[in-house]
């Protein structure tokens, strides 16, 4: 292990070191800008720690963790009313609830750390497995017990180069993978996405646009976000709860943060119908590629309008048009957001129980929670 790599845990993004963003400049989730944003409305049960990680007091690293309370939430998601989702939400409150993880729980993607090439990746992690036992016990000492330690969302790639030993006391897991969307470099406008579509899915566009049709679809600006508010928490909070699992749930503010700090880098559409906001989505501008962020949506007019739909294909439209080469789609809706052509991609993590006896059943036990989605995925293009 090399030990020469140190590591300074910071719990302001006030005294991060100025070069900090030297090694962010490739990941906006973990530029300083973005650090404020969750720092100044992170949910109410997450505590954000940064990480720096120096070779002879040179910055190598930077990373993010995260420390997840779950018993401070009312529900964990209300879709799923069943004897193995109360089994699980009994498990998570008694023996899971305490969280600390190497990564970002809000996103979806390999936002965990960044590094220098003066150093292996294999050195980042021993290095973080340190930071996170340094964590782990500053935690314990302010009288709270961390159940799970994990690291998320890394791709195959990582995983390799992690090495097995290093994470020889974790289990590791796979979820729902991250949908990406790849945009070709010969398409400049959204025409270019439709002629690419096969006939039965260029009807499946024409049939969405025409339903939306009397929707108006505009570019909030900080202003409008702030008078909106309270109907885009509404939003927002409604999908969420209707979700099949939560960790958390987003500060009120969020959005006007957001908004406040990343300027033009964070996008929020609100969609209105007789001059009524009944949804919204947000995009995140992260180098070449477009992040997918929170959205809302009115249940009662969605189906009829095919909203959600139509938002995917906005998405689509927007980041061709403004030369993106990729859209990350993240989780969930993994079918639809196959039908307008987004590609599944594995992503793993590693998780450790720190009650051995549990933590030998962790496979057992993670294969039985973790809640299984079914689904078929479609390649709309010809």
């Amino acid at each position: 292990m090399n030990s020469k790599i140190l590591f300074t845990i910071y719990s302001k993004v006030s005294e991060l070191p100025e070069n900090w963003n030297s090694l962010a400049v490739n990941n906006i989730f973990l530029s300083k800008e973005y650090l404020e944003v969750i720092e100044k409305s992170a949910p109410t049960n997450m505590t954000c720690y940064f990480i720096g990680l120096f070779d002879d007091k040179e910055l190598v690293g930077i990373a993010l963790s995260q420390f997840i309370d779950l018993n401070q939430l009312k529900s964990f998601g209300d879709r799923d009313k069943c004897i193995k989702t109360s089994v699980r939400n009994l498990i998570f409150k008694n023996f899971c609830s305490h969280v600390l993880l190497i990564g970002n729980n809000m996103l979806t993607g390999q936002n965990a750390f960044a590094f220098s090439n003066k150093v292996s990746k294999k050195d980042i992690a021993e290095a973080l497995l340190r930071a996170m036992e340094d964590l782990k016990k500053n935690i314990q000492s302010s009288g709270k017990k961390v159940h799970i330690t994990t690291l998320k969302d890394f791709e195959s790639t990582d995983i390799v180069a992690f090495e097995k030993e290093t994470f020889k006391d974790y289990f590791q897991f796979s979820t729902q993978p991250n949908m990406l969307f790849s945009i070709p470099e010969n398409w400049k406008t959204e025409q270019d996405y439709i002629d690419a579509l096969s006939k039965k899915y260029r009807d499946q566009y024409k049939r969405a646009r025409k339903k939306a049709s009397d929707i108006e679809k505009r570019k909030l600006n900080l202003s409008e976000i702030i008078h909106h508010e309270e109907e885009i928490y509404e939003l927002y909070f409604h999908v969420a709860q209707n979700a099949p699992f939560n960790t958390f749930y987003l500060a009120k503010n969020h959005f006007r943060v957001f908004k406040e700090i990343l300027k033009d880098k964070f996008l929020f559409y609100g969609y209105f119908l007789d001059g009524k906001l009944i949804g919204f989505n947000t995009l995140i501008k992260n180098g070449a590629a477009m992040d997918t962020y929170f959205l809302g949506y009115d249940d009662s007019i969605q189906k009829e309008k095919m909203l959600y739909l139509n938002m995917l294909y906005d998405m689509i439209a927007y980041s061709i048009n403004k030369g993106f080469h990729e859209i990350v789609f993240a989780r969930t809706a993994l079918e639809i957001k196959s039908s307008v052509g987004a590609k599944p991609t594995e992503v793993y993590g590693y998780i450790k129980h720190e009650t051995k006896l549990i933590d030998r059943c962790t496979k057992t036990i993670f294969n039985y929670l973790e809640p299984k989605t079914i689904w078929q995925e479609r390649n709309p293009f010809k």
